[in-house]
């Protein structure tokens, strides 16, 4: 079986969590890895919670159903703690990267994980506001878990946005989120 890491994301329609898990993905595949991503919709309206999904190894993934037991779990809209179960199937030693202005020791508690488990919090929603003019804070939280986890590396994720969206958006919001990220990276603390 091949050894793999799994990420789960929980935010809401509009906030950028599929996006955030593709780029995760195609950060990781052009740093060598073998990678999946992909999303779990509700009701398809803004504000609806949703849940994406990545898998990440130096192996081929031949598992190809849901993530059930992830050990990186994104909270992109803290609002869900409480209403969905951030937590279910993570084991003892999970990383929780949240997007909070609170401390990761506060978040410790309101996620209720034990102390072998790693709470990271940072601010993305005002660092998008910061660096993009919109709350988006899927790209904040791409430098955060790179600098929490090393699932792969800033400049990874840094290189790949720049490549794969430079066409899409204009200059001026491609170097905004690049920015963003790198203030991901720099601002994400541990409990």
């Amino acid at each position: 079986m091949a050894d793999y890491t799994e990420i789960r994301w929980h935010g809401r329609a509009q906030q950028g969590i599929v996006t955030a898990a593709k780029v995760l993905a195609e950060a990781a595949l052009s740093s060598g890895k073998y990678v999946q991503a992909f999303p779990e919709f509700g009701p398809e309206r803004m504000g609806a919670p949703v849940r994406a999904f990545n898998r990440i190894s130096s192996e081929v993934i031949r598992l190809h159903g849901q993530v059930a037991n992830p050990s990186i779990v994104l909270i992109v809209d803290p609002t869900l703690i409480g209403t969905v179960d951030v937590t279910e199937g993570t084991p003892d030693n999970a990383v929780f990267i949240i997007n909070t202005p609170k401390t990761a020791d506060e978040m410790r508690k309101n996620i209720s994980v034990n102390k072998s488990a790693k709470v990271f919090t940072l601010d993305a929603g005002k660092i998008s506001v910061e660096c993009i003019g919109r709350h988006i804070p899927n790209t904040p939280m791409l430098g955060a878990l790179a600098k929490a986890t090393g699932v792969v590396s800033v400049d990874a994720v840094i290189n790949d946005f720049k490549e794969n969206y430079a066409k899409k958006y204009s200059p001026q919001v491609i170097e905004g989120n690049l920015k963003a990220i790198k203030q991901g990276f720099e601002q994400v603390r541990e409990g």
